[in-house]
């Protein structure tokens, strides 16, 4: 098969048929990526000692407790970090480079952050955004659009 050219990204290639990277959930991973599908960002958290934990799973590294339930987050963070990749990179993206690529510390919970992508609207363009509106701590807000049947996070500068 070939990812550029087959519309299959259930068969675990990660890809869409234009070649850009999808996520590929796990078991743990997957009521992330569903709640994300309904509109919601939601985080994993203990269901005993009630610490939130990202990337999700199976233990808690604090209680080290199996139990777990998905808390709902506002969808407001700041950037901590951010990067301008420009090529040489995979091809998909090398035609779209330059573009931003965030990392997103959570208003609720400062210790875990998000990465994704900074823009002007959620089905925008991933260069959408002037990098002169980049800058660390600019307040954001999650938005979500559909690539090739997964939902994905991405991020819009708050209005003032």
């Amino acid at each position: 098969m070939n990812p550029d050219t087959d519309a299959d990204t259930d068969a675990g290639t990660g890809t869409t048929p234009g070649g850009l990277l999808l996520p590929v959930p796990d078991e743990d991973g997957r009521p992330f990526w569903e709640y994300a599908a309904g509109g919601e960002l939601r985080i994993q958290a203990c269901a005993d000692c009630d610490r939130l934990r990202f990337p999700p799973r199976p233990c808690c590294p604090h209680c080290q407790s199996f139990a777990s339930t998905w808390r709902p987050m506002s969808g407001r963070g700041r950037i901590w970090s951010y990067v301008r990749p420009h090529p040489p990179l995979l091809p998909a993206y090398a035609a779209r480079a330059p573009y931003n690529v965030v990392l997103v510390e959570l208003a609720e919970a400062p210790h875990i952050r998000l990465a994704g992508n900074l823009v002007a609207e959620p089905d925008a363009p991933l260069d959408s955004v002037d990098p002169e509106r980049l800058r660390i701590g600019a307040k954001v807000q999650v938005a979500f659009t559909e690539v090739d049947g997964m939902t994905v996070p991405r991020w819009l500068l708050e209005k003032s």
